[in-house]
């Protein structure tokens, strides 16, 4: 398999940020890590292993980044509003640098979906339907659409726009929600085994469908829980059934 790690010095997070770069052809697919972890996670948990058909095959291009959950909502001691402005940070960082970044290494018309598990699936969904005119789709495994879950009490506006469930409900400009209502590759997927929370999802799908944003909302079962055998079943089983 091809495998390139690129990096750079972040102008939006004063820090440098490493990406893997794995295949050579096909739709680009940006991971997110889960939590705290790095771009190399998907790697280490074996899941670049279970979607390697589909990168040699030419079928899907892949990039891991980097997260900074440590330095925003997992920091407990950091004050909760640092931690929101540096988790808009991480977004200037995907929409400004990473997303260009893809493009130079595959073409402007090559569609980037971006995925993510649990708090990485929170974060790819976020940062699809804030900007469904840069990401063409999003694969979302085991997540919990409303950012407070993490923010122990804390709210403000950034906490607001930075949940998809919250600020969706009130979206009714001319030109994004357009984008979503047209969309053909928003996944929502989770198991019902332990340490998951369907009902997060059921719930995400049920606003998602009250704004006639067309998703797919798969239920896997209770012999799936929140952990990487799990998303090592359904992110190839995606990849090899919807694109």
């Amino acid at each position: 398999m091809h495998r390139e790690i690129h990096g750079w010095h972040s102008p939006s997070l004063h820090k440098h940020m490493d990406i893997v770069m794995y295949g050579h052809y096909g739709f680009s697919l940006l991971l997110l890590p889960t939590a705290a972890a790095d771009y190399l996670e998907y790697e280490r948990f074996h899941l670049i292993d279970a979607i390697s058909k589909y990168i040699n095959d030419g079928k899907v291009k892949v990039f891991s980044i980097n997260s900074i959950n440590s330095e925003s909502w997992l920091n407990n001691n950091m004050h909760p509003r640092h931690k929101a402005i540096r988790h808009n940070q991480f977004n200037d960082y995907v929409y400004n640098e990473v997303v260009p970044f893809i493009r130079s290494k595959t073409s402007p018309n090559t569609p980037i979906m971006v995925a993510g598990a649990s708090l990485g699936a929170l974060h790819s969904a976020n940062l699809y339907f804030k900007r469904p005119d840069l990401l063409d789709g999003v694969i979302a495994m085991s997540g919990n659409y409303d950012l407070s879950t993490y923010t122990k009490g804390y709210h403000d506006q950034d906490v607001y726009l930075n949940s998809p469930i919250q600020y969706l409900p009130n979206l009714n400009d001319n030109y994004f929600l357009p984008k979503l209502q047209n969309a053909q590759h928003i996944h929502i997927l989770t198991g019902s085994g332990d340490w998951e929370t369907p009902e997060a999802s059921q719930r995400f799908s049920q606003v998602l469908h009250a704004k006639r944003i067309p998703h797919e909302l798969d239920i896997w079962g209770p012999d799936m829980p929140h952990d990487w055998p799990t998303w090592r079943a359904m992110l190839p089983y995606y990849i090899d059934t919807r694109f």
